[in-house]
C-alpha cells in the first residue's frame, strides 16, 4: 500500500517546495540540510515519490547511493509532516538499471517543476545542471508521520 503524501503535498506547496531533508550519517549523527522538493510519479516506477534535484557532490546523495534511509521533513505553520523511505537517484553518473536511457535534463526539469521552480530560460538550466553533474533523488515514502489540524 502506498503511503499517503496529500498532507506533504500540501505543505510544500504552501512552502514553496522549501522542507528538510535528513539523513544518518556513518557516525550515528543526523545530518540535515533544506532543499526544494515536491510530490511527482517515480520516472520509471510510476509510485509516487519526494524529489529534490542535488549537487554531484551533496552528502545525501552519497547516503542515498550507500542504501540509507531519508526522512524529508515539510511544514506549514505549526504544522508538519515527514515521509520516510529508501531512495533512488537518477542522473549523469546514476542511470536506473530499469531505464538506462532517461533523457535526464527533462527529468531534472520535471522534478524542478514538482518542486515549484520555474525558469526563464530552460537551455541555460540544463547547461548549469549538467555542469554541475546535478542528480535527481527520489524518496519512495515507507511511512509518513506529523501533525496536522484538520
Amino acid at each position: 500500500m502506498a503511503a499517503d503524501l496529500t498532507l506533504l503535498r500540501r505543505f510544500l506547496q504552501a512552502e514553496g517546495g522549501l522542507c528538510v531533508v535528513s539523513v544518518a550519517r556513518s557516525d550515528g549523527g543526523v545530518s540535515s540540510s533544506v532543499v526544494n522538493a515536491g510530490v511527482l510519479a517515480h520516472p520509471v516506477t510510476g509510485e509516487e515519490v519526494l524529489g529534490f534535484v542535488v549537487r554531484a557532490d551533496a552528502y545525501k546523495l552519497r547516503r542515498a547511493r550507500a542504501g540509507a534511509v531519508l526522512t524529508v521533513t515539510a511544514r506549514h505553520a505549526w504544522e508538519w509532516q515527514s515521509a520516510e523511505g529508501a531512495a533512488d537517484a537518477i542522473g549523469p553518473l546514476d542511470r536506473h538499471p530499469g531505464a538506462p536511457d532517461l533523457d535526464v535534463p527533462a527529468l531534472l526539469r520535471t522534478v524542478f517543476q514538482a518542486a515549484g521552480g520555474s525558469h526563464d530560460d530552460w537551455a541555460e538550466y540544463d547547461r548549469v545542471m549538467a555542469a554541475e553533474q546535478r542528480t535527481a533523488v527520489f524518496v519512495r515514502p515507507s511511512r509518513v508521520y506529523g501533525i496536522a489540524r484538520g
